[in-house]
């Protein structure tokens, strides 16, 4: 890039001829966004996200979010008096449980991010697992707790999706989901995000976390892994702790079908169109 002075029209012609490339490279394609439950604690945050939701679809993509809420289930189970316990990572969902889980996930949190793509100039739709049945969830069978009603995807349907992308819309989808025994299911987001990736083709699921990505022993970004890549830095220990689950999820995504899995830090400003519009990226894409 030539010395031009910040902010100047060359700058920003420098820019778009940066971001020229890749706009074209994912022009019609579809990105799903899973959109998760600490990043969405900030309004800022959240005001900048739909923003960059809002880019993305007027530069010819079809974007997809898919958000989670737990921390926001957790205030209101709080608020009403209900106690909450956890069991390998997932919440134990009891039937008073599972309606709060309902009520805040499609409703409040849904409407809300409905809300802030729309005020950024966006035609957002707020939807769920439930809808045109977009998702039938099957029970999550632990062999040491009965989790309750925490299901996990069992048949993806895209009519509904389907008739949405391409007409300028951007779906907001929550991860509830009924069941083939007529139940309400709590579904992991992660897990929702990858089924609905891989059911539409998704060239790219781009996983908001609290993270950068996947970070090497001397805490360095890794930029890109290849799925063997993964289950050996899992095994020489590299790969840990909470890690470890997010990037089973980027493996379950791309047996889904999807081309590639990127994990990047939702606080990040413009993270998704950094990842998606520049050279360098953002995060760790896991391909393959």
């Amino acid at each position: 890039m030539t010395d031009t002075p910040k902010g100047s029209p060359q700058e920003q012609a420098e820019i778009l001829m940066q971001a020229l490339p890749h706009m074209l490279r994912y022009d019609e394609s579809i990105i799903v966004v899973k959109y998760g439950g600490h990043a969405m604690g900030d309004e800022e945050v959240a005001r900048r996200f739909a923003k960059d939701m809002v880019l993305l679809e007027q530069s010819g993509v079809n974007p997809v979010v898919v958000h989670g809420g737990g921390p926001q289930i957790g205030d209101m189970l709080k608020k009403l008096g209900i106690k909450s316990e956890f069991a390998g990572g997932l919440r134990i969902t009891d039937r008073a449980t599972v309606e709060i889980v309902e009520m805040v996930l499609a409703g409040s949190i849904n409407k809300n991010l409905v809300g802030y793509i729309n005020a950024e100039g966006g035609r957002a739709i707020g939807l769920c697992g439930k809808d045109g049945n977009m998702v039938t969830a099957r029970k999550v069978i632990d062999s040491e707790v009965d989790l309750g009603f925490v299901g996990e995807p069992d048949k993806v349907d895209t009519t509904v999706l389907d008739q949405v992308l391409g007409r300028e819309l951007i779906p907001v989808l929550a991860p509830v989901a009924m069941g083939a025994d007529g139940e309400t299911y709590n579904v992991n987001a992660d897990t929702f995000a990858g089924a609905i990736a891989g059911a539409l083709g998704a060239k790219r699921l781009l996983f908001l976390t609290d993270v950068p990505g996947v970070l090497d022993k001397n805490k360095e970004l890794i930029k890109e892994l290849k799925v063997d890549d993964i289950r050996r830095l899992i095994a020489d220990g590299t790969i840990t702790g909470g890690m470890i689950p997010k990037v089973e999820t980027c493996i379950y995504a791309l047996e889904q079908g999807v081309e590639g899995v990127v994990i990047l830090d939702g606080q990040t400003p413009h993270a998704v169109l950094v990842e998606l519009l520049t050279d360098g990226g953002a995060g760790t894409l896991i391909t393959r």
